[in-house]
């Protein structure tokens, strides 16, 4: 049975965006998502919950 995937939470501009913050916009375009390195898609996933944490609590 084949998996199905699940919509994601984030625009794919913002994954853009926070791709390019990282360095790795291009290849992100280029080859996908699927070809950025495990490391670097940590980091934009830690990059998109320090930018969603400052988003709900701004005064914090």
């Amino acid at each position: 049975m084949p998996r199905r995937r699940r919509p994601g939470v984030m625009s794919d501009a913002l994954k853009y965006e926070l791709a390019d913050e990282l360095g790795v916009g291009d290849i992100a375009r280029r080859e996908g998502f699927g070809e950025v390195s495990s490391r670097n898609c940590g980091n934009l996933v830690k990059k998109a919950i320090e930018r969603a944490e400052k988003t709900v609590s701004p005064g914090q």
